[in-house]
C-alpha cells in the first residue's frame, strides 16, 4: 500500500510540474498573439490601398493587361500552404494539412499535376512523408515575421507562375477569427481575379509612365502582400490556436490533480485503517 502511495504522490507531483509549464506556455502564447493580432490589423490598410489602385488600373483601363490577370489552360497547379514549426496547437496544423491532402488526392491523378510551396515544418515533414512533389519550403520563421523574412519564397511563388512552372496558386492557410477560433481558408491567389465591376466612382488616379508598366512593377508585389497578409493571419491563429491548447491542457492537468489527490486520500486512509486493524488485531492476541 505505502508503494502505492509514493507512485500517486510521483504521479502528483510531475502533473503539478506539467501544469507550471503548460501555463507558461499560454502565457507566451497569449503575449505572442496579441503583437500578432496588431501586426495583421496594421497590415490590413496597405492591402486595402494596393487593392484599390490594381483595382483601379486592371477594371478601370481597356488597354492595361498582364499575364497574372489572365486564367490560361491548366496543366499544373501550385499549392502555398501555411502550417507552423512545432505542434502543441490543438488542431491548427492538422485541419490544413488533411484538407489539403485531401484535395491534392481528389483534383489529381499524378505528382506531375502539381507542385507544394510549404510554410512550417509541420508541414514540411507531413507531405515529405507522403513523398508529395515539393518546390520550395521555409522553415525557422520568427513569431512575428517581418516581409523581408518571406520575400525569397513570395517572389519565388509568384516567379514560377509567371514562368508557367503552375497554372495557377492556391493559398491554404488558418484564418484568425478570434483567441477561441480560426477558420481553415482556401484562396486562389493567380491568377489575380475579382477586379471586375469594383472601381470605385470616388477613384481618380493618374498613372506615369503607363498603367501597362505599372502593372509589371504592382501585380508582383500585390501578389506577395497577399502572401504575407495570410502568413501574418495565420501566425495569430497559430498562437491563438496554441494559447486555447495550452489553457485546456493546464485546466486537464488541474483535474487529474484532483483525482490524484482524492485517490491518494482515499488510499491513505484506507492505510491508516490498516495498520490501526493491525495493532488492534495485535494487542487482542497479546491478551
Amino acid at each position: 500500500m505505502r508503494v502505492a502511495l509514493r507512485d500517486i504522490k510521483a504521479r502528483i507531483d510531475a502533473t503539478k510540474k506539467t501544469m507550471q509549464i503548460t501555463k507558461a506556455m499560454e502565457m507566451v502564447s497569449a503575449a505572442a498573439l496579441n503583437r500578432a493580432e496588431q501586426n495583421a490589423k496594421r497590415f490590413t490598410p496597405y492591402m486595402d490601398k494596393m487593392q484599390e489602385v490594381v483595382t483601379s488600373i486592371a477594371a478601370g483601363s481597356k488597354s492595361a493587361r498582364h499575364p497574372m490577370l489572365s486564367s490560361r489552360p491548366i496543366k499544373k497547379t501550385g499549392y502555398f500552404v501555411i502550417t507552423a514549426d512545432r505542434g502543441l496547437a490543438g488542431a491548427y496544423n492538422s485541419n490544413v494539412l488533411r484538407h489539403v491532402y485531401r484535395t491534392i488526392n481528389e483534383r489529381h491523378q499524378s505528382p506531375d499535376e502539381y507542385a507544394l510551396i510549404v510554410v512550417g515544418k509541420v508541414g514540411l515533414n507531413f507531405f515529405k512523408r507522403r513523398n508529395m512533389t515539393i518546390i520550395d519550403s521555409i522553415t525557422g520563421l520568427p513569431d512575428q515575421p517581418s516581409f523581408a523574412d518571406i520575400k525569397a519564397i513570395a517572389s519565388k511563388a509568384v516567379g514560377l507562375y509567371a514562368n508557367e512552372t503552375f497554372d495557377e496558386l492556391y493559398m491554404y492557410y488558418n484564418h484568425f477569427v478570434s483567441a477561441i477560433q480560426s477558420e481553415l481558408t482556401e484562396r486562389k491567389v493567380l491568377p489575380l481575379t475579382g477586379f471586375e465591376g469594383t472601381v470605385s466612382s470616388n477613384a481618380a488616379y493618374e498613372y506615369e509612365p503607363s498603367e501597362e508598366e505599372i502593372l509589371e512593377v504592382l501585380l508582383p508585389q500585390y501578389a506577395e502582400s497577399l502572401i504575407y497578409g495570410a502568413l501574418l493571419d495565420a501566425k495569430a491563429a497559430e498562437h491563438a490556436s496554441r494559447m486555447t491548447a495550452m489553457r485546456n491542457a493546464t485546466d486537464n492537468a488541474d483535474d487529474l490533480i484532483g483525482q490524484f489527490t482524492l485517490t491518494y486520500n482515499r488510499e491513505r486512509q484506507a492505510a491508516i485503517t490498516q495498520e490501526i486493524t493491525e495493532i488492534v488485531g495485535g494487542v487482542a492476541a497479546l491478551e
